[in-house]
């Protein structure tokens, strides 16, 4: 039986050294800041995050780009010439036309690749929702499942990775026409924070209204505690862009808790950190839909 490889795009905003320890290959994604394109590679070596978000301080003007077929095209290949087998675990489709372009690089390498298994799966997810899906996935893989077994289980579990953040700063959703200019305006001097999640058809949603930090603590460790399911067996990922203050402090929370096996910290990167704006903070665990 031939061996496999977990593919994801730069969306998935795991650390560097997980990726790398799990053998995850990762899809490097565009990004144009004041007209000079970058690809964004989870290693940085081309873009640092720490770089990217000062550079958002000072207004500069971003655009991302999606994966194009041919990109997907080539990439894929180089891994099939390896012969190596390819489940590819993408960027939501509601909110990118990235997977819509893996797919027709995946219909047209099947032709010239007819005994080989290049399997893609919508995660449904963004930033590190998508990343938790993909890193139980690679568990998975260690344990042992082929890769016709992972794609079953993945289609099976990616509405568990339940992902929830909020942003500080409400101009970049309205960029994005995630909010209104007025809703901008306001809650931006009232320091009301949106939280968002995604939807079942993978679109980004406003979910409620929050004030203030300790408000925006207590909600998603709250979800937390309400959603996830065996928590205390559980890696979860807390995320955040140029907030790493934060972060730190609501690891501490999750952990002196006592409810969690561990906490990974990360940043959110350049691709989803455009849209968000610094001072994201997110919280992803494994669990079932509840209602507010």
């Amino acid at each position: 039986m031939r061996d496999y490889v977990i593919v994801s795009d730069a969306t998935l905003d795991l650390p560097y050294s997980i990726i790398n320890d799990l053998g995850i290959r990762v899809i490097p994604m565009g990004i144009e800041i004041d007209g000079v394109t970058y690809e964004y590679h989870p290693d940085e070596k081309e873009l640092k995050i720490e770089v990217f978000y000062n550079k958002l301080k000072e207004s500069a003007d971003t655009h991302t780009t999606q994966i194009t077929p041919m990109t997907f095209t080539e990439y894929f290949k180089s891994i099939l010439k390896e012969s190596l087998d390819i489940l590819y675990i993408g960027f939501s489709s509601g909110l990118s036309g990235t997977f819509s372009a893996a797919k027709l690089a995946i219909e047209e390498l099947q032709q010239d690749y007819p005994d080989s298994k290049i399997y893609a799966i919508d995660s449904k997810c963004a930033s590190i929702g998508e990343g938790l899906l993909v890193y139980h996935a690679a568990m998975q893989k260690k344990n042992g499942l082929t890769i016709d077994e992972l794609m079953e289980w993945v289609e099976e579990h990616k509405y568990d990775s339940r992902h929830w953040f909020t942003v500080k700063d409400l101009f970049y959703l309205k960029r994005g026409g995630r909010v209104t200019s007025l809703e901008a305006v306001v809650g931006t001097a009232l320091r009301i924070r949106p939280v968002l999640s995604t939807d079942m058809d993978g679109k980004l949603k406003v979910v409620t209204k929050i004030r203030g930090t300790k408000a925006e603590m207590e909600f998603l460790i709250g979800r937390m505690v309400k959603e996830g399911v065996d928590l205390s067996s559980q890696t979860v990922i807390v995320g955040h862009a140029d907030n790493l203050e934060q972060a730190r402090k609501l690891e501490r929370q999750i952990r002196e808790m006592g409810v969690v096996k561990d906490v990974i910290v990360t940043s959110i990167g350049p691709i989803i950190g455009t849209h968000t704006g610094p001072g994201m903070l997110a919280l992803v665990y494994m669990g079932k839909n509840c209602d507010l």
